[in-house]
């Protein structure tokens, strides 16, 4: 009996044990996940007060953001209308914004952001509007209303690439990863050294050039800093060097790669009619001298200088109409007839530099429609353009001789050290162009 009732003690006890022991598991358990729900509840909050984005340097803590791009006729007055914004308002934010950026400037297709206050009116307090990948407009719709225009900085990296041709420079630059720009400016360089119809299969070229970003991204292209071109197995490099008041370019030799002068003042045109001593005059109905090029072109086609020099003239006459003529040096003179306009800053004694624009393509004085008569003077008498021999433009002069042939050191190893089979643009370095910084 005595035996009986220990052994039932025991049990008791042991069971007793189990109970409590299970208990606090489940307490230790309870608080582990309490303590987990308060961690979380924590960690959620912290999310919840993370500071809001800062966009084009507005903090936006009770702002909400809408992005939108400006559609075809549409204006300010339609993009804020869903924002409490009045036409008295726009009316007023338009007179603010002349001097600086004019609402009615606001084209299609360019991108916006609209910051609205979180209220059920969601009155507009910012429009922000982006007329280029650089630029942006921010019109303060606060208060008095203001109008301020920024730019992102800009980040230039030089890259490089290179190819071989197998069916044109065109095909074979775009397939290295270029562009047409940089095609165009390739053969700007090359022009006057070789003919690029003749350019063959097997030739080779290499590129080291400028990419233009914002934000990371590709915006366009400055200019080539040196190439090199082996056409039937003759190299020739052309290193962009800065000699007096311009950068040429020269090959491996220090010899300028470009003329004196561009061979026709247009980039975009057709020849429409040559020099000649007996022409059949369309407006004056008879036969007489024609002393110029006509090159055919849009009304308001920019006309460029084909050479460094001073105006000698920028005026009007009932023959010429608007006309500007430059003389280069003692021996060349050129001048441009029929401009809707001149350029601005081109007037009588201005200095201009080869390729500026000085004036635009019109049909002003005895023109039938709107084209470029170009003539050109050599020792004082006209003679044709487009048959003229140029001179060189000036080779690497002897005080530049060292700095020049560090250059071509630095350029040649670059050149060696890429491969004609790159699969991409290979980035070399990265330079800032622009120190102001946008908060956007």
């Amino acid at each position: 009996m005595f035996k009986r009732s220990v052994g039932l003690a025991i049990l008791i006890a042991l069971s007793l044990f189990i109970f409590i022991t299970a208990a606090q598991t489940v307490n230790f358990n309870s608080d582990r996940v309490l303590k987990r729900e308060e961690t979380s509840a924590e960690e959620s909050a912290v999310a919840v007060k993370k500071p809001a984005p800062i966009v084009y340097g507005i903090p936006t803590d009770s702002l909400e953001i809408v992005e939108g791009t400006v559609e075809r006729g549409e204006n300010l007055s339609q993009i804020l209308q869903n924002y409490n914004i009045n036409p008295v308002t726009i009316d007023l934010l338009s007179r603010k914004a002349r001097s600086v950026f004019n609402v009615r400037r606001i084209s299609a297709n360019r991108n916006y952001t609209i910051l609205h206050s979180r209220d059920s009116a969601q009155t507009a307090q910012f429009f922000v509007y982006e007329p280029n990948d650089i630029e942006y407009v921010i019109y303060d719709l606060r208060g008095e209303l203001a109008v301020t225009k920024e730019k992102r900085a800009i980040e230039v990296v030089e890259r490089m690439i290179g190819g071989v041709i197998e069916n044109s420079l065109f095909d074979a630059i775009l397939a290295a990863g270029g562009s047409a720009q940089l095609v165009n400016h390739f053969a700007d360089i090359y022009a006057w050294r070789l003919d690029l119809n003749r350019i063959q299969p097997g030739d080779k070229f290499k590129l080291v050039y400028e990419e233009k970003l914002v934000n990371g991204n590709p915006i366009g292209f400055g200019k080539i800093k040196s190439a090199y071109f082996e056409h039937e197995g003759e190299p020739i490099f052309a290193i962009a060097f800065e000699q007096g008041n311009s950068t040429g370019y020269y090959d491996q030799d220090g010899k300028s790669l470009k003329k004196a002068f561009l061979r026709e003042p247009l980039e975009f045109s057709r020849i429409s009619s040559r020099f000649s001593k007996s022409r059949f005059h369309p407006v004056q109905r008879r036969y007489k001298p024609h002393l110029g090029t006509d090159f055919a072109a849009r009304r308001g086609t920019p006309i460029r200088t084909v050479g460094d020099g001073v105006v000698q003239e920028a005026a009007y006459t009932s023959g010429n109409g608007y006309f500007v003529k430059i003389r280069h040096n003692k021996t060349y003179t050129t001048q441009y007839l029929h401009m809707s306009k001149f350029a601005k800053g081109i007037r009588r004694g201005s200095r201009v530099r080869q390729g500026q624009t000085i004036g635009y393509v019109g049909s002003t004085g005895l023109a039938t429609g709107p084209h470029l008569c170009y003539r050109f003077w050599k020792n004082g008498k006209q003679v044709d353009a487009l048959r003229v021999k140029l001179p060189l433009a000036e080779p690497i002069n002897r005080k530049n001789k060292s700095a020049f042939a560090s250059l071509k050191e630095e350029t040649v190893e670059k050149m060696e050290a890429l491969n004609y089979d790159a699969a991409k643009p290979q980035q070399l370095l990265a330079t800032e162009d622009n120190k102001k910084t946008a908060g956007s």
